[in-house]
């Protein structure tokens, strides 16, 4: 089992840059795949970025490719997502997941642990 604690959110103006973190527990942290996600208020929960094992895969959704960039360090434990250019509309709770599954997946039903979530709000 891991446990994942997000940091890194705040407020911030449309244009600006965020770096989260995720800190997860344990020694098996490069046994999992992991993954973003992010909730706004009134929607469902929506995958914005996952990163393999050995982070040489990464995927994104089309509404965050080329601003966002996953990236993770096993040796600390540790996965990154760096925003940039963040407009209103990525107002949202980020969550931080693991998925124990080989393959790298995009979908919520496929990740095992999740964080508590970090708040990030872009003002106009």
């Amino acid at each position: 089992q891991v446990q994942l604690v997000e940091s890194g959110g705040g407020l911030v103006q449309a244009g600006g840059s965020l770096r989260l973190s995720c800190a997860a527990s344990g020694r098996t942290f490069s046994s999992y795949a992991m993954g973003w996600f992010r909730q706004a208020p009134g929607k469902e929960r929506e995958f914005v970025a996952a990163i393999s094992r050995s982070g040489s895969v990464t995927y994104y959704s089309d509404s965050v490719k080329g601003r966002f960039t996953i990236s993770r360090d096993n040796a600390k434990n540790t996965v990154i997502l760096q925003m940039n250019s963040l407009n209103p509309e990525d107002t949202a709770i980020y969550y931080c997941a693991a998925d124990r599954g080989i393959v790298v997946h995009t979908t919520l039903d496929k990740y095992d642990f999740w964080g508590q979530g970090t708040q990030v709000t872009v003002s106009s």
